[in-house]
């Protein structure tokens, strides 16, 4: 029996708990701020897109962080944890979902972009939109990582800092690589 919010309790959530507590105290966000310095690299690197530049950006963000998802997932499985324990069907599907906020993290760039026309803008201003959510959402999943850390002030502000100079060398590549 364990405790809820309510203070009932009830068979086997104590255990379940546990789990999502452990899966918390073990967050890792390395993904998130991967995928999306991934998302906003995509972005600049966009250039000429065709007749529906809108959607294929979308489905450049997606699935290019589908790729690299692949990618991680495959390196984690055959790279490091291969060499430590076998592969069962458990072992996979936690990679899967640890390796899984890099594709989480190209999601609001892309959604930028899809919902930018009922924002007025053209598919550059998308484009700007899209590379603006996609640095803030590699500051706020390092500023994410840092609370979970337990960071100090001082190493909060750091995290953020560094991130942003981060995000705003991607933006200085866009600038330069006018397309």
């Amino acid at each position: 029996m364990s405790r809820t919010r309510t203070g009932l309790t009830t068979p086997g959530g104590t255990r379940r708990a546990e789990r999502r507590a452990e899966r918390r105290a073990h967050a890792d966000y390395t993904g998130g701020v991967y995928g999306s310095m991934l998302a906003a690299s995509v972005v600049i690197g966009a250039g000429s897109l065709g007749d529906f530049p809108r959607v294929e950006l979308v489905l450049l963000l997606l699935l290019t962080s589908v790729a690299f998802w692949i990618a991680h997932v495959h390196a984690q499985l055959f790279g490091a944890r291969l060499a430590r324990q076998a592969l069962d069907r458990r072992v996979v599907l936690r990679v899967c979902l640890e390796e899984w906020p890099i594709v989480k993290a190209a999601v609001p760039p892309a959604a930028a972009v899809a919902v930018s026309p009922l924002l007025g803008l053209d598919v550059r201003g998308g484009l700007w939109l899209a590379l603006s959510v996609a640095v803030a959402g590699q500051v706020g999943w390092s500023v994410a990582a840092a609370l979970r850390a337990g960071a100090s002030r001082r190493l909060l502000a750091a995290t953020a800092s560094v991130n942003l100079l981060l995000g705003l060398l991607i933006i200085a590549f866009k600038i330069l690589l006018t397309h």
